[in-house]
């Protein structure tokens, strides 16, 4: 049984709520660029070296703020990482939760088939360049949807209330020019 949207909402609001409140900001795409620097570390153990004043990495991202982001990728079991991990696990419970997913959403949605035909392949190809294209942009604009938007727009933050402008000013027109031939009646 699906979760009421309302009911939803105000979770995921006062979720936000409580981070900002006693952690921090929710945001999760520079927890990306971690892993990467994770795995990019396994393979070349010089990428980040510790000194006496802190970390550094031969990588001018992970180095920038004071070796910050070498540091995380040195000790990735950081509140960041593990909130990206724990979003992970949350979704998976939850629909494990509910039973697994039923067959209504392993099928194609119908104005996905009406526009691009009945190919499961195409539509994870085409999702994975779309998150592909958000997570460039976001790291690009120097944060991510939960970041800027979210969080941002929580604290009043104008370059929040920007970010969520120009997302729904690319996606609006964009969802329209996809999904023209599949109108439902």
């Amino acid at each position: 049984m699906p979760l009421n949207w309302k009911l939803g909402g105000l979770l995921l609001g006062l979720v936000f709520f409580a981070a900002v409140l006693l952690v921090k900001p929710i945001g999760v795409s520079t927890q990306f660029v971690i892993l990467d620097g994770i795995i990019g570390n396994a393979v070349n153990p010089e990428l980040v070296t510790q000194t006496e004043e802190g970390y550094s990495s031969t990588n001018a991202y992970l180095a920038k703020s004071d070796g910050k982001y070498a540091r995380a990728v040195a000790n990735p079991l950081n509140y960041s990482f593990v909130f990206v991990l724990a979003m992970m696990a949350g979704a998976f419970a939850s629909v494990m939760a509910r039973g697994g997913l039923g067959a209504e959403e392993r099928r194609l949605p119908e104005i996905w088939r009406r526009s691009f035909g009945d190919t499961p392949v195409k539509r994870y190809m085409l999702a994975f360049l779309g998150g592909f294209v958000v997570l460039y942009g976001a790291r690009l604009a120097g944060g991510c949807t939960s970041g800027h938007m979210m969080s941002g727009m929580m604290q009043t933050s104008l370059s929040g209330y920007i970010f969520a402008a120009g997302a729904f000013a690319a996606a609006v027109p964009v969802s329209i020019l996809m999904y023209r031939k599949g109108e439902l009646s």
